[in-house]
């Protein structure tokens, strides 16, 4: 049951189109926004009037919080009057939302399918869907939810200058850590939705979801957020003394998996426009960067070996490193470069030691003349990787229990 509606994208000016998002260490292919909903008269007397109040009121002041939030990421840390960020208040009016908007579940109600929900994405060709499904509802609000930690995690790993303007701009410590928090959160998000929501739609819903609730960009960005969690940890791992290499070679290997899996999993998708060719590219991206630093610490712990074999599977593995350093930096280029244009924040952690560390130990290493070799041979030649099982988990998140009557 339920029923869709989509208006094209050159019919209204409800979707934003920002030239610029600014500095971008975390993609947020845009933030879904809802359209405001008459609950009284599509359930008319069959809810209590108190419930139908407090869920016009609730999705009115989303409405009304999303729509100044915008579409885009968020570059700076916005305050409210009383103190709080607009994120976290959006994110909080989100979570008191969906426990009362799940009573129009209970006991399979027929209510479930009265209301018709409208909202404004950003990856598809259609500018709005609308659908007379409270699981669309649940479905979008979960991955409101999740992009909201995602922009959050983004302001976190903003590098920040100083008052005296000689040190190099950096991220805390403790952002970086709140970071790893934040992103397992939006993972968890996005994890449930696949889980739990998804399959409350039948085969041919599912099929007329806008793109940016398909399965496939839903674990994507959930793969996202654990690969970008992970590469947090490498380069936490990396400032510290006690990391071992095959710590830091295990952590970047699990980072290259997690970003193959988030490519495969848009390799088919319709992500044609703006937006969704952006986070086309910004999964590229990073996918060949977690190989450049796979490669490189692969490349040192075969250098530890003793054998001829060994020492040449070094060179091999740090030339691999190299050229996905470099085919790294083109993708970054391209990210970049598409609209709605970005830009690179100052480097920090694992780039910003691997930016210095890569050239330098190939160079040293490796004496062949690399000119005469392609990216293509190079990287068949490469050693295979280490396979490890990926230990980042999504935080486990359940949605909000409906009790029965």
């Amino acid at each position: 049951m339920g029923c869709f509606a989509s208006t094209p994208k050159d019919t209204g000016g409800n979707r934003r189109k920002p030239t610029s998002i600014g500095e971008v260490s975390v993609y947020v292919p845009g933030l879904r926004i809802p359209r405001p909903v008459e609950f009284s008269q599509a359930v008319g007397d069959q809810l209590p009037k108190t419930l139908v109040e407090r869920l016009t009121a609730l999705r009115t002041r989303i409405v009304v919080m999303a729509n100044q939030e915008g579409p885009t990421i968020t570059r700076t840390r916005r305050k409210t009057q009383h103190g709080g960020s607009t994120l976290s208040d959006l994110h909080q009016a989100l979570v008191d939302y969906l426990p009362v908007l799940l009573e129009l579940t209970k006991d399979g109600s027929h209510l479930q399918f009265k209301v018709h929900f409208i909202w404004v994405n950003q990856e598809d060709e259609e500018e709005e869907t609308a659908m007379s499904n409270i699981w669309y509802e649940v479905l979008s609000v979960l991955h409101l939810m999740a992009m909201l930690q995602m922009s959050q995690a983004n302001l976190l790993l903003l590098p920040r200058g100083f008052s005296d303007g000689h040190n190099h701009p950096k991220v805390s410590e403790e952002n970086r850590r709140a970071s790893i928090d934040v992103f397992l959160k939006a993972a968890g998000y996005l994890e449930c939705a696949v889980k739990n929501v998804l399959p409350q739609f039948s085969a041919e819903q599912r099929r007329s979801l806008p793109v940016d609730l398909a399965e496939g960009v839903l674990r994507a960005l959930c793969l996202q957020a654990l690969g970008q969690g992970v590469d947090i940890q490498l380069g936490m791992a990396i400032d510290s003394s006690k990391a071992t290499l095959a710590v830091k070679r295990r952590l970047a290997c699990e980072m290259v998996k997690y970003w193959q899996q988030a490519q495969d999993n848009l390799m088919n998708l319709p992500l044609a426009n703006g937006w969704g060719e952006k986070h086309r590219l910004f999964v590229k991206w990073k996918y060949v960067e977690a190989k450049a630093a796979a490669y490189y610490y692969h490349g040192l712990i075969l250098d530890e070996g003793n054998t001829e074999k060994s020492h040449g599977m070094a060179v091999a593995a740090l030339q691999a490193a190299d050229e996905c350093f470099k085919e790294s930096k083109k993708a970054s280029e391209a990210f970049n470069a598409s609209s709605p244009t970005s830009r690179t924040p100052p480097l920090f952690g694992t780039m910003k030691y691997l930016t210095e560390k890569i050239p330098k130990d190939t160079s040293s290493k490796v004496r062949i003349n690399r000119d005469l070799y392609s990216y293509e041979k190079i990287m068949e030649t490469a050693p295979t990787l280490p396979d490890f099982a990926l230990a980042l988990k999504p935080d486990e998140y359940q949605l909000p229990l409906v009790e029965s009557t």
